[in-house]
């Protein structure tokens, strides 16, 4: 196997052009999808190789509960500089699970406070508390989905953009993107290369957001007003995977899209243009770095197995 055992761990920098091409080409719905896809397989096989490269490093320390098996020459030479890879993976998986606990752990305390915030509030679709704060998301999970809304922000914004700002809340919870979001989040922190997919995520998912409301409104000006207006007095959201009109990132991308036609209904271009051949080259490197990922964690994986003794 070689040097090919490191393959699952450098290959998701094949994602990076067609993170590029997804976002610039495809419609918001389909590059949303694609890329959570993508970087969810691809942290998935960069985490079972590096779970397996701590075993064969485990197994070569002293009095280690693993079978010997594993820390016979047959194992050991499948992985280029045993020694010091083996034994380096385990802190570097360590620091991936607890970073993926963290953060799993604060999604779900930022959740319970948001709906404790809103204990005593009427038991309906929108919240609106009385807050000199301007922001606005959408809030998933509990009880049921809400959309919450300060009394601040809605003194910024006329009828057309208030009914922009809620139709675009909507989008994101009919649409579920804060499990698109989280599965990003946690795959750049699985593995750092990743990192780009989480940006490309966290833009087209507010464009499909911004397309929805821009549908339902009728008015793509109106909603381009809003994301402005929003953005200059937001502060923000509770947590990176609530969604909402003025979550950071490029917002003069989102605006200029506004102003612009919005993009085709069909959901991937035709192969014989430049921008199909592009977009399925990449699609296609994308697919067989993943098939080379999993086939050199399967490899190790079966290694070990067959070092098991019976």
């Amino acid at each position: 196997m070689g040097v090919f055992v490191f393959l699952p761990l450098v290959l998701p920098l094949t994602a990076w052009p067609i993170a590029r091409l997804a976002t610039q080409h495809l419609h918001p719905r389909t590059a949303t999808t694609l890329l959570s896809g993508v970087a969810a397989v691809m942290a998935l096989c960069s985490t079972l190789c590096l779970g397996l490269l701590m075993v064969v490093g485990t197994a070569q320390l002293p009095g280690n509960p693993l079978p010997d098996g594993w820390s016979d020459p047959e194992v050991r030479e499948s992985v280029p500089q045993d020694e010091i890879v083996g034994k380096a993976a385990i802190p570097v998986l360590l620091t991936v699970v607890v970073s993926c606990a963290r953060t799993l752990w604060h999604q779900c305390r930022i959740r319970r406070r948001a709906h404790a915030a809103l204990a005593g509030l009427r038991d309906t679709s929108v919240a609106v508390l009385p807050d000199a704060e301007p922001y606005a998301y959408a809030l998933p999970a509990g009880p049921r989905d809400r959309i919450v809304v300060s009394t601040a922000m809605l003194s910024c914004l006329d009828a057309q953009e208030r009914r922009a700002l809620f139709a675009h809340e909507r989008a994101h919870l009919a649409a579920r993107h804060h499990r698109h979001l989280l599965i990003v989040r946690l795959a750049a922190q699985a593995n750092p290369f990743l990192l780009p997919l989480r940006t490309a995520v966290s833009y087209v998912a507010e464009r499909w957001a911004d397309e929805e409301a821009a549908q339902s409104v009728g008015s793509r000006r109106a909603v381009a007003r809003a994301i402005g207006k929003a953005a200059l007095v937001s502060r923000g959201t509770p947590g990176p995977t609530l969604a909402a009109l003025a979550a950071p990132g490029p917002l003069p991308r989102r605006v200029a899209a506004l102003l612009a036609p919005p993009p085709p209904a069909r959901t991937w271009p035709p192969l014989f243009t430049a921008v199909g051949l592009a977009l399925w080259s990449a699609a296609a490197g994308v697919a067989l770095s993943a098939m080379s990922s999993a086939n050199s964690a399967v490899t190790l994986l079966l290694l070990l197995h067959a070092a098991t003794p019976l």
